[in-house]
C-alpha cells in the first residue's frame, strides 16, 4: 500500500463539555447498544460478523466506585491469530468495579497477576506482560502454558513475555483471546502504524485499533487499572505540571548485561535459568530486565510501576497515571501499561452484579469525548482502495460519504468509536473527481478526491 499520506486537517471546533461533577472514571467509556463486532479468519480479509455487541453496554456508579458494563469485544476486527490459537473473541458478560477515589499503597506493592489488570475505555481486558510460561530448573525447560508440563509448585523465578514469546499469535490490532476473552497486553494501536513495523499481520488485514499514536499531542485517555488510576497512551506533557509540550513518556526499565541467568537484578540468587542465546535471547523473561530510576532528572520517564503523578488533560490538578510505553520506533516497551506492581490500593476487578442503587450514567450528557480527530486520506489519486486513518482516538461515530462530481452518492462508511480506520474500493470506480463528505452529525467537511486507474 502507498504509505504516503495525505494529511486533511479538520479544524471543525467540535468540543464536548466536560461536567464538572463528572469523573473522567465514570464519563470516559465508550459506550454501545446497537453496534455488533467482526473477525477476521485466516487467508480471508473480509471481516466477518460476530453479532456481539462492541465496546461498553452501561456504566453505573455510587459514591465510591464506578461499575463497568462490556462484552470485551472491540468495535475493531479481532483475528486472526496465526499461532494455533482456536479461540476467537467472546461475550464476556463482565461487570468490572472500580474505584473512584484510587489511594497510593504505602504497604508493600501489590503485584500484578495472570489475567485482566484493567480495562480499556471500549470494555477489552488488560493483562500484564506474562504469558504464563515459566522455566523449570530441574528439566531445563520450560513449564506452564498451553504444550508445557505445570512449573513446579506453579511458580518459577523465570517468567516469559508474552510480547516477544507470543508475537506470531496478536493480529493486527497487538490483541489475542484467552478461552475467548480477548486482551491487549500492550499499547493498543496497530502494528503497521508503527514507525518501525515489526509484524506482517496488517498486510492482509485491517491497520485498526483502540487508537493512533500522535506525537504531537497529549494521549487520549485509553483505560483505567484495577486500582481506579487512569491509563494513557504513548504520550504525554514533557513536565509533571503539564509543560514542556508534548513527548514520548519512557518506561524506567532496561535490559540487564547478563549473559547467565543465575540471580535478579537486585543481587537475589534464584535457580537458574537458560543462558542467553538466539532462543532465549535477552528479554525473553521479565526478570531479564531492572529498574533504573530516573525520574529525578527525566519527569518524563516512569516509576517502577510504569506510572507518574502528573497533568494530563482529563485531570488538569494532577492525578497518578500509568502509560503504555513504546521505544523510540513506537514498538512496545516494558512493562508496557502496569506492573510489575500497582501503584495503588487494589480494590477493583471483576463483580457479579451492580448494586442496588446505584445510578446509570447516561453518556449523552457531560460526556469527556474528544474533538473529532485530524484525518489521513491516502493515497489521493487513488486506483484500488481509499484509506481514511484517524490520529489519536475516534470518540463518536464518524460518517463518511463518497459521492461523484455530479452529487450522487456512491458508498458509504462509517468509523465507530473505538475504531480508527475506514476503506471505500475504487476499484470498480470510473476514473475522475470524487468528494468525501465527512461529518460527525454537527460539523460537516468535503475533500476532494481523484481516482485513476
Amino acid at each position: 500500500m502507498n504509505r504516503s499520506l495525505k494529511f486533511l486537517s479538520l479544524a471543525l471546533g467540535l468540543s464536548f463539555a466536560a461536567s464538572a461533577q463528572v469523573s473522567p472514571a465514570i464519563s470516559s467509556w465508550l459506550q454501545n447498544s446497537t453496534i455488533t463486532g467482526s473477525y477476521y479468519m485466516q487467508g480471508n480479509s473480509t471481516a466477518l460478523s460476530n453479532g456481539i455487541l462492541v465496546n461498553c453496554q452501561q456504566v453505573s456508579y455510587t459514591s465510591t466506585a464506578v461499575y463497568v458494563e462490556a462484552t470485551g469485544v472491540p468495535a475493531y476486527a479481532t483475528g486472526p491469530f496465526l499461532d494455533g490459537n482456536p479461540s476467537q473473541a467472546s461475550n464476556q458478560n463482565g461487570i468490572f468495579e472500580l474505584p473512584l477515589s484510587p489511594m497510593p499503597n504505602t504497604g508493600t506493592p501489590s503485584a500484578t497477576t495472570p489475567g485482566n489488570i484493567g480495562i480499556f475505555i471500549n470494555g477489552v481486558a488488560l493483562f500484564d506482560y506474562r504469558d504464563g510460561v515459566g522455566w523449570n530448573s530441574s528439566t531445563n525447560a520450560l513449564c506452564g502454558g498451553p504444550g508445557n508440563p505445570p512449573c513446579p509448585n506453579m511458580q518459577s523465578d523465570w517468567n516469559r513475555d508474552a510480547i516477544p514469546a507470543e508475537m506470531a499469535g496478536f493480529d493486527c490490532s497487538k490483541g489475542h483471546p484467552a478461552m475467548g476473552n480477548y486482551h491487549h497486553h500492550q499499547n493498543p494501536s496497530a502494528f503497521d502504524l508503527d514507525l518501525s513495523v515489526v509484524s506482517n499481520i496488517c498486510n492482509l488485514y485491517d491497520a485498526d485499533g483502540l487508537y493512533v499514536i500522535d506525537s504531537t499531542q497529549h494521549s487520549p485517555l485509553l483505560g483505567f487499572a484495577y486500582d481506579g488510576y487512569p491509563i494513557y497512551g504513548a504520550y504525554g506533557f514533557a513536565n509533571t505540571d503539564g509543560s514542556g509540550g508534548v513527548k514520548r513518556i519512557i518506561s524506567g526499565y532496561h535490559l540487564r548485561a547478563i549473559s547467565q541467568r543465575t540471580h535478579y537484578a537486585n543481587g537475589t540468587n534464584v535457580d537458574d535459568g537458560p543462558a542467553v542465546d538466539a532462543t532465549y535471547f535477552l528479554g525473553y523473561f521479565r526478570e531479564d530486565y531492572e529498574f533504573i530510576d530516573s525520574t529525578s532528572s527525566y519527569p518524563y520517564f516512569l516509576d517502577e510501576h510504569n506510572g507518574r503523578f502528573c497533568v494530563t488533560p482529563e485531570y488538569p490538578n494532577g492525578t497518578y497515571a500509568y502509560f503504555c510505553t513504546v521505544d523510540e520506533d513506537w514498538n512496545s516497551a516494558y512493562p508496557y501499561a502496569i506492573g510489575p506492581t500497582f501503584y495503588g490500593v487494589l480494590s477493583g476487578g471483576s463483580v457479579n452484579a451492580v448494586p442496588a442503587g446505584a445510578t446509570v450514567y447516561n453518556s449523552s450528557i457531560g460526556t469527556n469525548k474528544q474533538a473529532l480527530p485530524e484525518l489521513h486520506v491516502f493515497p489521493n489519486p487513488a486506483s484500488e482502495l481509499l484509506t481514511i486513518q484517524a490520529k489519536g482516538l475516534v470518540a463518536g461515530a464518524i460518517s463518511i460519504k463518497l459521492k461523484d462530481a455530479s452529487g450522487r452518492l456512491v458508498a458509504t462508511k462509517t468509523i465507530q468509536a473505538g475504531q480508527t480506520i475506514g476503506f471505500f474500493n475504487t476499484e470498480t470506480l470510473y476514473e475522475g473527481i470524487y468528494f468525501l463528505e465527512i461529518s460527525d452529525g454537527e460539523n460537516h467537511h468535503q475533500e476532494k478526491i481523484i481516482i485513476e486507474h
